[in-house]
């Protein structure tokens, strides 16, 4: 290898590893947001029987035409702008969506999930929050770069995961399967739809879960497949769901074939808030 060859690979690394280490910062920044998850303290499922709970305004309810909460005297919530008193009909909130009702400093998220209506308090100076230092994880390496390639389903395939919750489920429409290979092994991952038009994410497990990472999932987030099918898997950015840091979270399980029989030592490790809990 050349003196010039060495500097150009250098300045690769630095580079590769700069932007990881935005990716990480922008990351937490995201989790430590006053309304974040880190500033959940309570994760209430809502019946037909009127409840109030300790940490928001009102008492709640839902049936056949969604929730509802009467505020008491002196009570209000704020959504989009306008200002709640008495009683308010949330109406039917669709699956996996959520509305937010701003209380004092804090944010009411009205949600449902797997069919069930929910109220999901944010409080900013919840200690969870607070005391957040930030998530540990691997040092990046370009060896977890990886070159798989995309085949899409004839049709997308309703895939029923597990949650973080007991009893509760996800279905999400997998358009397709990715394949690489690691060490010398070829193996596969069920994708799911990404945030961003054309991209995928996968949940997955791998020989690290339940050791240096968190052992329900972790989530990969992957750009949209070039024409001719390949993707770029960066495990360096694997990421932990919300579960990893708080028992509120309703977070989806990876479906069964994709528990990765090797060890994926790269991206998001246990969380510092998560380990304390468990010694």
């Amino acid at each position: 290898m050349t003196v010039h060859d060495s500097a150009d690979d250098i300045d690769a690394l630095t580079a590769f590893t700069a932007q990881w280490e935005a990716w990480h910062r922008e990351r937490d920044s995201a989790l430590a947001h006053e309304h974040g998850f880190l500033a959940v303290t309570g994760l209430h499922w809502l019946s037909t029987d009127p409840e109030r709970f300790p940490d928001a305004p009102g008492t709640w309810s839902t049936g056949t035409d969604g929730v509802t909460v009467v505020l008491g005297e002196g009570e209000e919530l704020v959504v989009d702008g306008t200002t709640l008193r008495g009683r308010h009909p949330f109406g039917v909130i669709p699956e996996r969506g959520s509305v937010d009702a701003v209380w004092q400093d804090a944010v009411i998220e009205v949600a449902r999930r797997d069919g069930q209506d929910l109220i999901r308090p944010r409080h900013p100076r919840h200690p969870l929050r607070t005391a957040f230092t930030g998530t540990p994880a691997y040092a990046p390496d370009p060896r977890w770069v990886v070159t798989g390639r995309y085949t899409p389903f004839a049709e997308p395939r309703p895939t029923t995961v597990g949650a973080a919750v007991e009893g509760l489920r996800h279905v999400y429409d997998a358009p397709g399967r990715i394949r690489f290979r690691i060490d010398g092994r070829t193996l596969g991952l069920t994708a799911f739809n990404g945030s961003t038009p054309g991209s995928l994410m996968v949940l997955f497990t791998d020989a690290t879960s339940g050791v240096t990472t968190y052992p329900a999932n972790r989530s990969l987030h992957i750009d949209a497949p070039r024409p001719d099918g390949t993707v770029v898997l960066d495990f360096n950015r694997a990421a932990n769901l919300p579960c990893a840091y708080t028992d509120f979270a309703t977070c989806p399980l990876p479906p069964a074939e994709n528990r990765l029989p090797v060890a994926i030592e790269a991206g998001e490790r246990i969380p510092h808030e998560r380990a304390r809990s468990t010694r």
